[in-house]
């Protein structure tokens, strides 16, 4: 008497079955990776996005600690300097804040006419968002250069406590690092789009970045230049 062995049977996403054979062959890729077989992804995100959020929030740590640093020198200096006044200081970095504000605009109406397929519109509004960018660096020169005109250096100023120039320095360069990157990257990430070679989720993940480069000037406007206004 032979005997004939039952393979089980796999219930899938729309009622059908999938034998054990299929399962273990792969040979219908249809079934495996149509709609009836939904794959689970390792992650809920796709991978490039994890990988920007895992850089985004390494890179929010190292500005969290330079800011805590500076807080700490700026409360154990009994010197600690208040150079910046209204004008020219304060008004041109509120002017540089709605410049990058705005980028970030123009950012977020770059992502969403990729989204719905406007090419065109994307890569305009991601240029423009490239330009605001260099508009912002070029004003954060322009700070520098009147702040080492008053005699503001790395280790050295006229006021007080030689640490503010090499903290002030270092966060707003490190800043400004972020910013010239950011534009570099996304106008590669615009040309590449405008070819085919790089999709909507891509101009995504370069928005992503420019909003925390944007995220990170709203905690250094308030602790490295409203804390210190001359009075």
């Amino acid at each position: 008497m032979s005997t004939q062995r039952i393979q089980p049977s796999y219930a899938t996403a729309s009622g059908g079955t999938l034998s054990e054979a299929n399962l273990v062959r792969g040979g219908h890729d249809t079934d495996l990776h149509g709609s009836d077989v939904m794959e689970a992804r390792p992650f809920a995100i796709p991978s490039k996005k994890l990988v920007m959020w895992l850089f985004i929030i390494s890179d929010a740590v190292t500005f969290g600690a330079m800011l805590f640093a500076y807080g700490y020198l700026k409360n154990a200096s009994p010197n600690w300097p208040s150079p910046f006044k209204f004008y020219p200081s304060i008004f041109n970095v509120l002017l540089m804040t709605f410049v990058l504000v705005s980028s970030s605009l123009t950012m977020l109406i770059a992502v969403r006419h990729a989204k719905v397929g406007d090419k065109a519109k994307a890569i305009r509004w991601t240029y423009v968002t490239a330009a605001l960018g260099i508009l912002f660096a070029v004003l954060h020169l322009r700070e520098w250069s009147g702040l080492a005109a008053e005699g503001v250096h790395m280790f050295s100023n006229p006021w007080g406590s030689p640490m503010f120039g090499a903290t002030f320095y270092s966060i707003t360069g490190l800043h400004l690092t972020h910013v010239l990157g950011g534009v570099i990257a996304l106008t590669a990430v615009g040309t590449r789009y405008g070819t085919g070679r790089y999709t909507a989720d891509d101009l995504e993940l370069g928005a992503l970045y420019w909003h925390f480069v944007d995220l990170v000037w709203m905690f250094v406007v308030p602790m490295v230049y409203l804390m210190n206004i001359a009075r």
